[in-house]
C-alpha cells in the first residue's frame, strides 16, 4: 500500500502558512510510509522529540484498481471510497527542511501520521458515483474537525470546530491529482490519496481528543496520549 498526499491544494492554507494564494504550477506531491497509518479509534502519541506536532485535516480517497497513465477523464473509476483522515505533521522539522531544499520524509512520513477515519462509500455520498467529480458531487463535499481539549472535558464542554473545508475550494481536483500522480506511479487497489488541508491548523496537545467529519457523518474519533 502506498500513500500518497498532497500538499498546497487549497489557497487559503498556502497563505496561512508560506504567504502567498498561488496555485501550484503541478500538484505539490509527498509520500509516507505504511507504518504511519493510524487506524480509527487507535490513539495518537503526540512524539516528544519531534517539536510542534499540528493537525491538518483532509478528505481521503481510496484507490480501488490498478492504473497507469490515467485519463483524467477516467479517473473517477478508481476510487470507491471516501473518508477523513489527519496528516500530522512536525512543522518545527518541515520549517527547517524546507528553508534547506531538504524532503518532508521524517516531518510528514512518521509512525502514526497519518490518521485514517471510517470508509464511506463513494455511492453513499456522492450524486452520480459514475460521473468525473466535476458532475458527481465530489466537488461540493464540505468536512470539519472538532478537538475537544482536556480542560473542556473536566469543564464538562463540548469540542470546538477548529477547522473547516470544502471540496471546492481545491486548486486540484481529485481527478486531477489521480491522472497526474498515475503518470509516475502505478496505482493499486487500497493505495490512499490525502488531497490536502483547509486553513486552520494548528497544534495537538496530550489529552486531546479528535473528530472528524464528512458532510454530517462523524468518520474520525481518537484520543491524543
Amino acid at each position: 500500500m502506498k500513500i500518497f498526499a498532497i500538499g498546497m491544494n487549497y489557497a487559503a492554507h498556502n497563505q496561512e502558512l508560506h504567504g502567498t494564494l498561488k496555485r501550484p504550477d503541478e500538484p505539490v506531491i509527498f509520500t509516507k510510509a505504511d507504518s504511519a497509518i493510524l487506524n480509527q479509534g487507535k490513539p495518537f502519541f503526540v512524539p516528544d522529540h519531534l517539536g510542534r506536532i499540528d493537525y491538518e485535516t483532509e478528505l481521503v480517497v481510496r484507490i480501488c484498481r490498478l492504473g497507469k497513465n490515467i485519463p483524467e477523464r477516467f479517473a473517477h473509476r478508481y476510487y470507491d471510497a471516501l473518508t477523513i483522515g489527519i496528516d500530522f505533521t512536525a512543522r518545527d522539522l518541515q520549517k527547517k527542511a524546507s528553508e534547506a531544499g531538504q524532503p518532508w520524509t521524517i516531518c510528514k512520513g512518521f509512525d502514526g501520521s497519518a490518521a485514517i477515519g471510517e470508509w464511506i462509500p463513494k455511492e453513499k455520498l456522492l450524486i452520480d458515483p459514475d460521473a468525473p467529480c466535476s458532475q458527481s458531487g465530489l466537488q461540493s463535499l464540505h468536512f470539519h474537525l472538532d478537538i475537544q481539549t482536556e480542560e473542556d472535558r473536566q469543564q464538562g464542554r463540548e469540542g470546538k470546530t477548529v477547522q473547516e473545508g470544502c471540496t471546492s475550494d481545491m486548486l486540484y481536483n481529485v481527478d486531477e491529482i489521480i491522472a497526474y500522480i498515475s503518470r509516475f506511479f502505478t496505482l493499486k487497489t487500497g493505495d490512499l490519496l490525502y488531497t490536502g488541508t483547509p486553513a486552520g491548523v494548528g497544534p495537538v496537545h496530550i489529552g486531546d481528543r479528535l473528530e472528524g467529519w464528512l458532510e454530517q457523518r462523524q468518520v474520525l474519533a481518537f484520543n491524543c496520549k
